[in-house]
């Protein structure tokens, strides 16, 4: 148990019968007449809705225990991704809605973050930017400016984005895994 007073963003709480909230952002007030109060903003881990909560100073919140591992990408196993632990070697099958938009950028050999809530996945987290080949897009034409200077390409992973007219086939790209967008080149 923890109180509101101890509350930091990223912390998971486990709230409306066990469900479990992440903390995104929560501020302290204290109003000049009347008690302190805690508002915050909570994402619900499995849904992703962000919701606004306000507490009372001082209550009693149930904390959930999240384990967070740094785990590789190994394979698919038809409708399951195999992730193996670094530090045990383990192997964990987890299935395509755990994984969600992460799904776009895995290729074999990146390394994620899983986090677990009593043995179930919550979901896979990857790193902000990660870096990959572009396999199939078309040639860029000069003065082609009908989509605003970009282009559609598709990554190796499968996943289409938006690129400058000048990348080309077999470039290594840096792309933002939360928004899809193009970030820039990968000098070799």
């Amino acid at each position: 148990m923890a109180s509101t007073n101890d509350l930091k963003n990223g912390m998971v709480l486990k709230l409306d019968g066990g469900q479990l909230w992440s903390v995104v952002e929560f501020q302290h007030v204290k109003p000049g007449k009347g008690p302190a109060f805690v508002r915050t903003k909570l994402k619900n881990v499995l849904s992703g809705k962000v919701v606004d909560k306000t507490f009372n100073a001082g209550v009693k919140v149930d904390q959930a225990t999240v384990d967070r591992r740094d785990m590789q990408f190994s394979y698919m196993d038809g409708e399951y991704y195999v992730f193996m632990d670094m530090q045990t070697y383990d192997q964990m099958h987890i299935d395509k809605k755990a994984v969600g938009n992460a799904a776009n950028f895995l290729i074999e050999g990146f390394t994620a973050t899983v986090a677990t809530h009593e043995g179930e996945v919550l979901y896979v987290e990857l790193p902000a930017a990660v870096e990959l080949t572009v396999q199939h897009t078309e040639p860029g034409v000069q003065g082609d400016r009908s989509t605003g200077g970009t282009k559609p390409a598709t990554l190796e992973t499968g996943h289409e984005i938006g690129v400058p007219l000048f990348i080309n086939i077999g470039e290594k790209i840096k792309v933002d895994t939360r928004t899809s967008d193009y970030l820039g080149r990968v000098n070799s």
